[in-house]
């Protein structure tokens, strides 16, 4: 799966990342990297958390499970 990370320098220091396809899907970090790294993590846990949602629906909702 390829995903698009924006990576921009925070307002005091450092870089903050999101993913504009996952909503809500932000993270930080002192370097540019290691902001990449953390947001490879809340991407995975991003993922996962939707995952739960969908096995486990509040409400009346059809779902699909696809795997990319």
């Amino acid at each position: 799966m390829t995903l698009k990370v924006i990576i921009e320098p925070g307002e005091d220091r450092g870089f903050v990342a999101h993913v504009p396809a996952l909503k809500g899907c932000w993270s930080q970090g002192n370097t540019r990297s290691e902001a990449l790294a953390n947001i490879r993590e809340a991407i995975e846990a991003w993922l996962e958390t939707e995952q739960d949602k969908s096995e486990n629906p509040s409400g009346p909702a059809d779902v699909e499970l696809v795997t990319i």
